[in-house]
Parts: structure tokens; C-alpha cells; sequence
């Protein structure tokens, strides 16, 4: 063999051995691939990432941000059906949602504790029942079909509006606790910790209505209580979705620290509006998501007897 030969036959075994090297650091990563996230793994596949999503994400971040300093929610009802919209399955968007409520949640509770609307202990109690329910919740969220998780999120809404078109709070009231008050507080947080590890909810859209109703806190309280217990559940509840590798790391931090940017405008809005309007168009803006929910949910119901 002659030497220009062996020469050769090396250069390309390097070409060879580069070009395996380069395919065995790059994992597929959303739609159009990319390289693996070092501390989570690969991101979930599916998502649209070329510039027109990440347009998507920005505003969807908008959006969130008011909504949550407004309502005192985590913001789940918008990014879940968004996700989906892009190419996530219902279960990597519920556990993306969860991930991006951390810094939206900070936001809204240092702008709703700078005046005084934020009841600490019934935070912290509502937080206790919600780590559990969260685990729960999250345990759940990588058990259940598909097509249930779609069905349990159209009847939370419809309880949901139900609750806000029938109750109007006060702004005068607080809450007064007691044993039993506090016992109650965590009983709830159970369910709003499952109810938020199974939907990638926040828990506030049921928090905040319970608050009021439940407890007689103002609205503007119960809006700040249930964002400072919505923040250390979506770090737990993130961290079990993290583990079992259901999270698109990129989209969540995309949309999180957009709303956490917006999320005190939100806050103002809410104290410059009485609580029955604020109602109003909290159920207004439910509804019109309960009607989008409800279309998606009947269509691949639709599909899965289809194919069956």
C-alpha cells in the first residue's frame, strides 16, 4: 500500500471519528433539534422553536404577567393550552407550565407585599398542604392518558367561572385565624397542590375564590396570599417534573421571566379596579379558554374512538 494511501485512509478514519463525536453531543431538542441541556437532559420534543415560537413564548409571557398580578394566579390557564399549541403534549405542558410560575410568582408577591396584602401565615399553611397535594398531583401527571388530563382541565374552568360570576369579595376584609381556620388552610392547599401538579396550574384560580369565600379574606389579599404559597409549590412541583423529565427548560425560562417583567402592571391594574369588575373580567377571559379547552378536548375525544 502506498504511503499516500495510508495517509488517506487516517484522514478520513478523523473525519470520521469528529463527525461522531459532533452527532453524539447534539440530542434532538423541540421541533428542529438542538443541543441537550447539560443539568435537565434533552428538553421534550415537539415544540416549535424557530422564531415564530419564540414570538409566541414572549407574548404568552406578556400575558401571563398581567394576568397574575390582576387575578393573583400562576398563569397555567394561558401557558398549558399555549404549549399545547405549539407542539407540546397536554402532560410536557402542565410540567413546562409549573417551571415558569417561579419567577412569575416572586413578581407578583413582592408587588402585592410592598402594600400590605399579603397574609404570611396563611401563606405558609396553604404552602404545607400544597407540597403534598404537588407531589401527588405530579405523580399523577406522568400516570394519566392524555385524554383525561384534557377532560379534567375543562371541568376545573367550568368551576372555576362558576365560582367568579357567583361571588363578589370585599376589599375590607382579612382573614382571622384560629386552629381550625388553619387546619382548613392546609386541607386546602392539599387539593390546590394536586390540582396544580395534575394541570400545571399555579393553584390561584382556586385559591384566590376559596380565600375569599372560605376564609373572608379581601380580594386583594387573597391574591397576594395565594402567589407567596404558589412560589416555593412550583419549585417542589418543578423539581419532581424535572426528575422525570418532563420539562422544556427553555420555553418555561422564555416565559417566566417575561411575566415576572410584566407581572407589576398586573397589580396595578388590580388596585385600580373595583373587586366586582375584577371579577367580571376574570369570568370573561375564562370562558372564552373554558369554550377553547371544551372544542379540543370533544375533538380528540372524537379522535381516540376514531382510531379505536
Amino acid at each position: 500500500m502506498k504511503k499516500s494511501d495510508i495517509s488517506n485512509i487516517s484522514n478520513a478514519e478523523s473525519v470520521e471519528r469528529a463527525e461522531e463525536s459532533v452527532r453524539s453531543s447534539v440530542q434532538p431538542s423541540g421541533k428542529f433539534g438542538g443541543k441537550a441541556d447539560r443539568l435537565f437532559g434533552a428538553d421534550p420534543v415537539g415544540l416549535d422553536e424557530s422564531a415564530r415560537g419564540i414570538v409566541v413564548l414572549v407574548i404568552v409571557g406578556v400575558a401571563v404577567g398581567l394576568l397574575s398580578g390582576m387575578f393573583g394566579i400562576g398563569g397555567g390557564t394561558v401557558i398549558v393550552p399555549a404549549l399545547v399549541w405549539l407542539g407540546l403534549t397536554q402532560r410536557n405542558a402542565a410540567a413546562t407550565s409549573m417551571l415558569a410560575i417561579v419567577p412569575t410568582s416572586i413578581s407578583g408577591v413582592i408587588s402585592y407585599a410592598t402594600c400590605g396584602n399579603v397574609d404570611w401565615l396563611a401563606a405558609l399553611l396553604l404552602f404545607c398542604g400544597m407540597f403534598v397535594g404537588g407531589q401527588i398531583g405530579s405523580w399523577l401527571l406522568s400516570r394519566l392518558p392524555e385524554l383525561v388530563l384534557r377532560w379534567i382541565f375543562v371541568v376545573f374552568l367550568v368551576f372555576v367561572v362558576a365560582n367568579q360570576i357567583s361571588f363578589v369579595p370585599s376589599r375590607d376584609q382579612h382573614i382571622t385565624m384560629s386552629v381550625l381556620t388553619g387546619v382548613c388552610l392546609v386541607l386546602l392547599g392539599v387539593v390546590i397542590g394536586i390540582l396544580a401538579g395534575l394541570l400545571g396550574i399555579g393553584g390561584g384560580a382556586l385559591a384566590v375564590p376559596a380565600l375569599s369565600m372560605l376564609f373572608n379574606a379581601s380580594d386583594l389579599i387573597a391574591r397576594g396570599t395565594s402567589l407567596l404559597a404558589m412560589f416555593p409549590n412550583s419549585i417542589t412541583t418543578s423539581v419532581a417534573n424535572l426528575k422525570r423529565k418532563l420539562v422544556h427548560v427553555k420555553a418555561a425560562l422564555i416565559i417566566g421571566l417575561v411575566a415576572a417583567v410584566t407581572a407589576p402592571f398586573g397589580t396595578w391594574i388590580a388596585g385600580a379596579v373595583s373587586p366586582r369588575v375584577g371579577s367580571i373580567m376574570f369570568a370573561i377571559y375564562l370562558c372564552v379558554l373554558l369554550i377553547r379547552s371544551l372544542f379540543v378536548a370533544v375533538k380528540a375525544t372524537r379522535s381516540a374512538r376514531a382510531s379505536s
